[in-house]
């Protein structure tokens, strides 16, 4: 039926046309954007999943800023304790040359060890980054006299999402009460000094010194402060050997009144026994610098990961897309044709009254 009222081809032309600019604007927004989901309306789920997954990776980015924080301060201790242990190697080594020296020499010897003693707190004070030190601290009273200890050091490590959405944060905890070599606290606020600066009993007699050593550290194992464990350290001594209080790696003095050959070769065994307590702080240095390690590139790699999941969800297919585009192009150029032949037809209800 011919009717000048309704012109059922154009609308169905029109449809058909509005349909095709739609998909087209759809698909020159992907080209744009490269994204076939950007907004909500795209694609809610995927939207939403995408959006948190982001979010996700840049907490992750910032996980990766702190572990490379967190490395540059260990692998600085890990630095200053090495050199620490060169030279307390060197203090042993000269001690051992001391044993039946003259005292001039012994003399001569000490302001050598002075200086190499000198050295270590250097190396200590000087290992720091960003304000961290693992090896020189100053330890304060918590909530009693001598419970003064240094907390763990946490470095961020990782950013975890359970299936339920809570979030939590991992570390790796560096226990810088078993790594600091010196601690400038008060001797009323702190619990145990550093490995450099923690001073003993020296005795003259091997017997005397196993005896005194043994209680000592059963009494530090048992969280003793220093000060418990030296008395009960003294305690257990047997007899009246000779003796010298309140020596360390960082003080021992040869020179010093009451200093025997018999006493300095006590000395040396003190001083291989912090070597080997160095080794233990090296140690969980070396393990922490290496969980890091392994934590950057785990983190770098989940990162990478979820760019590549969140690209499968919301990103725009270009070869798929510029094809589309393509073929809808000749569509709405096909659909304008259609348009405009339907269009024409009402004209041609003209002609049947020119005729007549």
């Amino acid at each position: 039926m011919a009717s000048i009222m309704t012109n059922a081809a154009a609308l169905t032309a029109l449809q058909s046309l509005n349909a095709t600019n739609k998909s087209l604007e759809q698909t020159q927004a992907r080209i744009s954007t490269g994204y076939k989901v950007s907004e909500a309306s795209d694609n809610a789920a995927y939207w939403s999943i995408a959006t948190t997954m982001r979010s996700d990776n840049q907490a992750l980015s910032t996980v990766q800023d702190a572990l490379g924080l967190g490395a540059s301060k260990v692998d600085t201790a890990y630095t200053g304790m090495n050199n620490v242990l060169t030279t307390i190697g060197q203090i042993k080594t000269k001690l051992l040359s001391t044993v039946g020296q003259a005292d001039a020499a012994k003399v001569k010897t000490q302001t050598e060890i002075t200086t190499l003693q000198a050295q270590m707190k250097s190396f200590a004070d000087a290992a720091t980054f960003s304000g961290s030190n693992f090896l020189s601290v100053t330890s304060k009273q918590v909530a009693a006299p001598n419970d003064g200890v240094q907390p763990d050091a946490k470095i961020v490590s990782s950013f975890n999402r359970s299936s339920s959405g809570a979030i939590s944060l991992g570390t790796i905890d560096i226990d810088v009460e078993s790594t600091k070599l010196f601690d400038s606290g008060l001797a009323t606020d702190v619990k145990n000094y550093g490995t450099l600066d923690r001073q003993t009993s020296v005795y003259s007699t091997a017997a005397a010194q196993s005896q005194y050593d043994t209680a000592y550290a059963t009494a530090i194992a048992g969280g003793a402060t220093d000060i418990a464990a030296n008395t009960a350290g003294q305690a257990a001594v047997t007899g009246t050997p000779a003796k010298i209080d309140n020596v360390s790696a960082y003080n021992l003095d040869i020179t010093a009144a009451g200093v025997t050959d018999d006493i300095i070769t006590q000395m040396i065994g003190k001083i291989d026994k912090v070597m080997s307590q160095l080794t233990d702080s090296a140690t969980i240095l070396g393990s922490a610098k290496s969980s890091i390690d392994l934590q950057k590139t785990f983190t770098q790699s989940l990162m990478d990961s979820i760019d590549r999941g969140v690209g499968q969800l919301v990103d725009a297919d270009m070869n798929k897309e510029s094809t589309r585009l393509q073929a809808l192009q000749v569509q709405q150029q096909l659909g304008i044709q259609s348009l405009s032949i339907a269009n024409s037809s009402s004209q041609s209800i003209l002609s049947l009254f020119k005729n007549g």
